[in-house]
């Protein structure tokens, strides 16, 4: 059943519609205007778009979602692979400042080396000066030249260094020490230069270079040392002979020790091994050694020798060679030079020696003889005491008898004669060899 209903704005007439609700035996109707369809058909279109709108927003905004995930997962890879080049280059400063460390170390420890060894040496001629040194022996000093304080006496320049580069490896290690966020990261800076654009590691290279050349220097001085007193004492040595061999005493053949003939040793034996190289210190060391020794034995073999005055307050009033005769008047030969002394007067060995005769010893009267050892021996005649016996061990200057005019003499005097292997040689050489080696023996 429908129900026509009058629109008088547009003059049309629509019907309404009866909505027929059966219960039961209840039977209910419901008019359905117009403007009740379309209100909902209205609600429904909204609905529908409102539908739409949210499904279209849904879907949008998951689009979003995934744009703003893939931004977000391309930032953190971004910031990973900016962390991940971060530490690399910070793994890079680190490995360089611990292979600049590292460096630094091994150069310190190179000079400190270096400086030890300087200091061995300076000991070494230490301990071969105070080994070579004769507490009763004052001509040391003339025998092997003084020189300037060198470089490694005055201590050098290398304290200063040394100070210089522990300040710049503190200053590194200040430096290179992380703090807060710097220690968390694992990152330290490179070292920063100075207002010379100079970094440490320039400074500490520069204070290396300073150094090593100081420390060169000082080698050299030391080489140049070593050197000067080897030849120091070679010339004192060769000096020494040369005075004495004057005299007609030939130096006694400087040998070492022999070395003993392999065949004739046992139990000894083993592989074949290259000799070490020396260093050239230690060459020089043994060359100066060498020369030490020599020049002792040959100081030691002059000190054996009469170079003294046996009264040395005393005028010489003849000398060595043919004279006349003071009792037969004819030409003699005189093996000795007489010194002009009152009875009384002491009598001196010139030398040290062993006494081998003490006694009356026909024209020489009373005479002493002592033997100095390598065919030299000394005579003293016309005594008038005789203060040592045969066999006595006498020393240099030692007083040994009293002038006299006892034996052949024609008045109170002292006969002196130097024999060598048993002929009598002049004497006065041995005297004038006395005063020139006096800077040398004295």
């Amino acid at each position: 059943m429908s129900v026509r209903s009058a629109n008088g704005a547009f003059g049309k007439r629509r019907q309404n519609h009866v909505l027929l609700l059966a219960s039961g035996d209840k039977v209910r109707h419901m008019t359905v205007s117009p403007w009740m369809v379309a209100l909902a058909t209205s609600a429904a279109g909204v609905f529908a778009v409102g539908y739409l709108a949210a499904t279209a927003y849904l879907v949008l905004r998951d689009d979003l979602i995934g744009g703003t995930i893939a931004r977000q997962a391309r930032m953190q890879h971004e910031y990973e692979d900016r962390i991940t080049a971060l530490r690399a280059q910070v793994d890079r400063v680190t490995s360089r400042q611990l292979l600049d460390q590292q460096i630094v170390e091994e150069k310190v420890e190179k000079l400190l080396q270096r400086q030890l060894a300087l200091s061995a040496r300076t000991g070494k001629l230490g301990v071969l000066a105070e080994s070579r040194k004769d507490p009763d022996d004052i001509g040391q000093e003339a025998a092997v030249p003084t020189t300037e304080p060198l470089a490694y006496q005055r201590g050098a320049d290398t304290s200063g260094g040394i100070k210089a580069i522990e300040k710049i490896m503190g200053m590194a290690g200040e430096d290179a020490a992380p703090s807060g966020r710097r220690a968390a990261l694992g990152f330290a800076p490179p070292a920063a230069a100075d207002e010379n654009g100079e970094s440490v590691a320039d400074r500490a290279d520069r204070i290396f270079s300073k150094v090593t050349l100081s420390l060169k220097g000082i080698e050299h001085d030391q080489m140049a040392h070593v050197r000067q007193m080897t030849d120091g004492a070679r010339r004192a040595s060769e000096a020494i002979r040369t005075i004495v061999e004057r005299t007609g005493f030939t130096f006694p053949a400087m040998s070492e020790a022999p070395v003993a003939d392999a065949a004739t040793q046992t139990g000894i034996g083993g592989p074949f091994v290259e000799p070490q190289n020396e260093d050239r210190f230690d060459q020089s060391l043994v060359a100066l050694d060498s020369a030490l020794v020599e020049l002792d034995r040959t100081r030691d073999a002059a000190r054996k020798l009469p170079l003294a005055n046996p009264a040395p307050a005393s005028d010489i009033t003849s000398s060595f060679g043919n004279r006349p005769d003071p009792f037969l008047g004819r030409l003699a030969l005189h093996a000795g030079i007489d010194f002009r002394a009152a009875i009384g007067t002491r009598v001196r060995s010139t030398a040290a020696g062993t006494v081998t005769a003490a006694g009356p010893a026909g024209g020489y009267g009373n005479m002493i003889e002592v033997d100095h050892g390598n065919g030299v021996s000394t005579r003293y005649a016309h005594l008038a005491v005789i203060l040592v016996d045969v066999g006595d061990q006498v020393k240099a200057d030692q007083v040994i008898g009293k002038s006299g005019s006892t034996g052949r003499s024609t008045g109170p005097h002292l006969h002196y004669e130097v024999r060598l292997n048993g002929e009598a040689v002049d004497p006065m050489q041995f005297l004038q060899a006395g005063t020139r080696l006096a800077g040398y023996l004295d």
